[in-house]
């Protein structure tokens, strides 16, 4: 891992809410939101709502609804109906002047995707289904490798949703394409089943990085389209079938059955464990059911053991195609909070709060600490999973409603912003907090400081059950010196070297370094 930030750094302002009491304050207030109107008309109708200021909300609602108006003009659904569905649920007073409902916005935005409305056709020959996929051909030019010139290539799998050539694959496939950081060549083709010569041009329309899916569009006629299926309908024993390019061996197929159905590889949601044969070139294939219907998308397998091999689920893919087919790249939403599942006597209770990132949508909100959420848009909430999936559903820039349940059992309801979740939230977090508190959702334990002459010397205060300090052997109220904190070059990862006197040993000094990802299913 390369290394860089060698050093202890503190945020030089952390987020306090203001005292919207004080006159000062709040015309402050109003200003900042003035200006935020200019770049984002949800967010600053939001703040507005935390202010509680009759007039700004009017101003603000009214230019959410001009925006939605312009978007109706340009016949763009997809952000219409997310700003509609916004002013409703502030209870915008005139929502109905309002051109087109919720329902007719609906039917609009879902109306043109590819796939959505696809009607299943069972096969007669299982081969049938292999016409419906295509190699996936990113053409780099040419490496130089010992002086030597060698073509440079990446080979993936895809499959068509639209009799008119758009075709879904994995973006890992394609980052190149859309990667702003890449500065090399690059052109995308794709190959037809039982057409290994001809290489059709193809674009990019819509890539999600975190779930790692891209739609494509290709000008030809698909021999044979798939029909999307459920995702929800799949048990552990099911049979599947896999269809792609292995390490370029075009028009592969390959079966086996579903091992698991609730593995953590994503960071938004879980992903499918199968035993059915995935390698290199494999990624982006259909994996089907008996009938034909797609049920996930292959996208990893481990070469070095056989048999355990990962795909996305259908669902996900469903829910995002609107997304991807209005274009560019696809945002996931974020409210700046970390959180497992509550649990009460073993029973699922709700998704409990353990941390909440300063200035995020959580704490303006005024959402703490060992709260738990109970209900997302007036949907139950019993588990993290349960919350994943009702987000997946929201779209970024948009207001929900969320239920909380305080530790003293008295529940509320909160509106809250969904900002765009950031590439890495540990890494957000660590910027936007005194490293005692950010070292609750990176390593899972919360610091408070031990020593007035050094600021450097804190001591445990809180454990969070199963996380990396925990695995660790960490304790409350172990001391522990921090010496040095470093990052990868990316901001994906984080590396803490300290000295620790761990009660489980003894109290004995110890020189520990522990590493953990900037990113995980825990941040929400």
């Amino acid at each position: 891992m390369l290394l860089s930030c060698n050093s202890i750094k503190q945020p030089e302002h952390v987020y306090s809410r203001p005292d919207y009491t004080a006159e000062d304050v709040r015309k402050e207030e109003i200003k900042r939101i003035e200006a935020l109107r200019e770049k984002d008309t949800v967010q600053a109708l939001w703040r507005a709502m935390l202010l509680k200021d009759a007039a700004t909300i009017d101003v603000c609602a009214d230019a959410v609804a001009e925006e939605y108006k312009n978007f109706l003009k340009e016949q763009n659904w997809y952000d219409a109906l997310r700003l509609y569905d916004t002013l409703e649920r502030v209870g915008y007073s005139k929502l109905s002047s309002l051109e087109k409902k919720a329902s007719e916005l609906t039917k609009l935005t879902e109306a043109n995707v590819p796939g959505l409305s696809n009607k299943l056709i069972t096969a007669e020959k299982r081969a049938t289904y292999v016409s419906g996929t295509a190699t996936i051909w990113v053409d780099r030019g040419l490496k130089v490798e010992r002086g030597m010139g060698f073509a440079d290539r990446v080979i993936g799998s895809g499959f068509f949703i639209s009799k008119d050539g758009y075709l879904v694959t994995n973006h890992h496939v394609i980052e190149d394409l859309v990667n702003p950081k890449y500065e090399g060549y690059a052109r995308l083709y794709i190959k037809l089943s039982g057409d290994s010569d001809t290489r059709i041009p193809a674009k990019v329309i819509g890539w999600d990085p975190i779930v790692d899916l891209a739609l494509l569009k290709a000008e030809v006629d698909a021999p044979y389209v798939f029909s999307l299926g459920s995702s929800e309908d799949l048990n552990v024993g099911d049979r599947i079938y896999a269809i792609g390019s292995p390490v370029g061996l075009e028009s592969t197929l390959t079966s086996g059955i579903i091992s698991s159905l609730d593995r953590k590889l994503f960071t938004v949601g879980s992903v499918i464990q199968l035993d059915a044969a995935i390698n290199s070139g494999n990624s982006g294939g259909p994996c089907i059911d008996e009938h034909g219907a797609v049920q996930a998308i292959a996208f990893a397998g481990m070469l070095q053991y056989e048999g355990l091999n990962f795909a996305i689920p259908v669902e996900y893919l469903k829910a995002e195609l609107p997304g991807l087919f209005h274009g560019g790249k696809y945002e996931h939403s974020w409210l700046g909070g970390y959180g497992h599942t509550k649990k009460d006597l073993g029973k699922e209770s709700g998704l409990e709060v353990q941390y909440v990132m300063p200035g995020g949508s959580l704490s303006r909100a005024e959402i703490f600490e060992n709260d738990v959420i109970v209900e997302l848009n007036g949907k139950p909430v019993r588990t993290l999973e349960d919350m994943q999936r009702i987000m997946f559903r929201c779209s970024a820039k948009s207001i929900a409603s969320l239920k909380v349940r305080a530790p003293s059992g008295e529940e509320r309801t909160a509106l809250v912003y969904f900002a765009t979740r950031p590439k890495n939230p540990g890494y957000r977090i660590y910027n936007s907090d005194i490293l005692a508190n950010s070292f609750a959702p990176i390593f899972g334990m919360k610091l408070v400081h031990a020593s007035t002459s050094s600021r450097h010397k804190y001591s445990v205060q809180r454990i969070i059950n199963g996380s990396i300090a925990d695995e660790s052997g960490f304790s409350e109220n172990d001391p522990v010196e921090v010496l040095e904190v470093e990052f990868d070059d990316d901001k994906t990862s984080i590396y803490l070297k300290a000295y620790v006197k761990n009660s489980k040993k003894g109290y004995l000094d110890r020189s520990v370094g522990m590493g953990a990802q900037l990113d995980s299913p825990y941040y929400f």
